[in-house]
C-alpha cells in the first residue's frame, strides 16, 4: 500500500449488483466459464454474498472465485461458502506480522492466517495464497512459504514482482523464476514440475511428500500472453483486455447509456481483436501509466 494511500472510487461510479450481473450473464452465454471476484477488495462489498448467489445460478458457469486480502474470511467464508463460492485465493506476502504491518500499513497477519486456517476446516481444495516475491523485502521467505505445504494443502503461489502505478518499480526488486526455483531445489533437491493444463498462468511444482504444492507466475521472465484467455473488469465497469495494458473500454457506461446486448458484444469483441500476443517488455511497462494493481484486481 502506497503511503500516501488509494483515492477511493466514489460509489456511484463503481458497478451495481445489477450491472455485475448483466455483463456476467453476458459473459457466461459467449462461453465464460469461471469468474473470479478480485478489488480492490471484494469483501468490503455488502453485496458479496447476494452477487455469488447469483453467480452460481448462472447456467454454465463452473468455478466462482475470490481474490481477498483475508482480513474478512474468519467472518466471512462461512456465508460465501453458503452462496457457492467454490475457489479462495489470498494475497498474502510475507509470513512475519513486523513486515505485514509495513507493507500493508495495518495489524492483521493473524487474522489472515486465521481465515486461511477456516477455509482448510471448511473443506476448501488447495487454498491458494499469492505472494509478490521481491529482493531486500521477502526473498529471504521464500522456504518458510513452501514449508507451509508441508502440512497444509495450499497452493503456494509465488508472483514475479511487476511494474504499476504507486509500487515503486525498480528492475532489481525482481526475483526471476529461474532464481527462485534454484533457490529451492537447493534446499529440496526432490522439487518436481506438475503437468500444467493449456491456459494456466501458473507453472505448478511439489515437494514429494508435502499435502500442498507451489507456483510462479512468471509474467516478467517468461510471459505467457500467447496462451492468456483472461479478461479484466474493474470494479468502476471499465474493460482490460491486458492486465499490463492501459488500454479500457467503459461497458458501465454502455450499459448507463441503453446499450443493447448485441452493442455490448459488439464492443468487447473489438477490444479482444486487438489484444496483442505479447507485452511491452519490462524497460517499456515500467514507463506506461496504468492504473495500480489494487484498482485493477488480481
Amino acid at each position: 500500500m502506497p503511503a500516501e494511500g488509494i483515492k477511493l472510487t466514489a460509489q456511484q461510479n463503481l458497478l451495481t449488483t445489477e450491472e455485475v450481473i448483466r455483463l456476467a450473464e453476458l459473459f457466461v452465454k459467449e462461453g465464460v466459464t469461471k469468474i473470479r471476484l478480485t478489488g480492490g477488495e471484494p469483501t468490503i462489498r455488502k453485496d458479496l454474498v447476494d452477487i455469488i448467489g447469483s453467480l452460481k445460478k448462472l447456467e454454465g458457469l463452473q468455478t466462482v472465485a475470490i481474490t481477498t486480502n483475508g482480513l474478512m474470511l474468519t467472518r466471512q467464508l462461512v456465508a460465501l461458502q453458503r452462496a457457492g463460492l467454490d475457489v479462495l485465493n489470498v494475497s498474502l506476502d510475507t509470513l512475519r506480522p513486523s513486515r505485514y504491518e509495513q507493507v500493508t500499513r495495518r495489524k492483521g497477519w493473524e487474522r489472515v492466517m486465521a481465515g486461511i486456517d477456516l477455509a482448510l476446516q471448511l473443506g476448501y481444495n488447495s487454498v491458494k495464497v499469492n505472494c509478490v516475491l521481491m529482493r531486500g523485502f521477502n526473498d529471504d521467505e521464500i522456504s518458510d512459504f513452501v514449508q507451509l505445504t508441508e502440512d497444509r494443502n495450499l497452493d503456494i503461489r509465488f508472483i514475479e514482482y511487476m511494474p504499476f502505478a504507486g509500487n515503486k518499480w525498480n528492475d532489481e526488486k525482481m526475483v526471476s523464476y529461474r532464481e527462485m526455483i534454484q533457490t529451492l531445489i537447493a534446499q529440496w533437491p526432490e522439487l518436481h514440475a506438475l503437468p500444467n493444463g493449456p491456459n494456466d498462468t501458473s507453472k505448478a511444482y511439489k515437494v514429494p511428500g508435502f499435502k500442498g504444492q507451489i507456483g510462479f507466475i512468471t509474467s516478467m521472465s517468461e510471459h505467457f500472453c500467447g496462451s492468456c484467455n483472461r479478461l479484466r473488469i474493474t470494479a468502476d465497469g471499465n474493460l482490460k483486455v491486458c492486465l499490463f495494458g492501459n488500454a479500457e473500454i467503459s461497458l458501465r457506461d454502455a450499459m448507463r447509456n441503453g446499450c443493447s446486448e448485441d452493442d455490448l458484444l459488439a464492443l468487447i469483441g473489438a477490444a479482444v481483436r486487438r489484444k496483442k500476443q505479447q507485452h511491452a517488455g519490462m524497460q517499456n511497462l515500467s514507463k506506461m501509466k496504468n492504473r495500480p494493481m489494487i484498482l485493477i484486481g488480481g
